[in-house]
């Protein structure tokens, strides 16, 4: 069986359309899916600086194109994608609910719905009264949760997490490794993520 890691962090529409997607690729091609929550702006400090200089600089035609390619795709897969008022935001929180909800096997109900609040609603996913919603959405208990992403483990995990992608060569989310060492970056690399899938099994 062929794994598929997904590194991920909720905070960007990108890695909202390629979450999308890949539960569907990882069935679709028997692999074994692995969720891996990290923190972005970790990467971005350590290793991706140039993402700031791009924000505060941006090259107005590329933004424009940004700003409908994120369309033209959320419109391809039916999603809701809207830029929020809060952008960047700190996802922390969120991403260690990630881990809690893994804990619990339900990572993928919460992610989806931290992605559609954030992305869809305009949502502040930086509030314990939003995280904790969320949670509960997602059959999960929200105050066990809100106790729990304050914990030193949970905490050092998604540091773990997030420094394992650094040192495994990537830069950004969403990042996706299929049998640990080929590596894919974004959501339009997915056509290829199955194609190796494919070829792995």
């Amino acid at each position: 069986m062929a794994r598929l890691e997904f590194f991920f962090d909720c905070s960007s529409p990108w890695t909202y359309l390629a979450f999308d997607r890949v539960e569907g690729v990882a069935e679709g091609t028997g692999a074994e899916l692995v969720w891996r929550p990290i923190l972005v702006g970790g990467v971005f400090n350590q290793i991706n600086q140039s993402v700031y200089e791009q924000r505060a600089n941006p090259v107005p035609a590329k933004a424009r194109y940004h700003a409908k390619d994120v369309q033209d795709w959320a419109r391809f897969q039916g999603l809701e994608i809207g830029w929020p008022s809060i952008f960047p935001i700190n996802s922390v929180k969120a991403m260690r609910g990630c881990l809690v909800a893994h804990d619990e096997g339900r990572l993928p109900a919460f992610a989806r719905a931290v992605f559609e609040a954030y992305w869809g609603r305009d949502r502040d996913i930086r509030q314990d009264e939003v995280i904790a919603e969320l949670a509960a959405g997602a059959g999960l208990d929200a105050n066990a949760l809100l106790e729990r992403i304050a914990e030193s483990e949970v905490k050092e995990r998604l540091r773990a997490n997030t420094d394992e992608l650094i040192a495994r060569g990537g830069f950004g989310s969403p990042t996706m490794f299929v049998n640990s060492d080929d590596m894919y970056f974004g959501n339009d690399r997915m056509p290829l993520v199955r194609r190796a899938l494919e070829e792995a099994r």
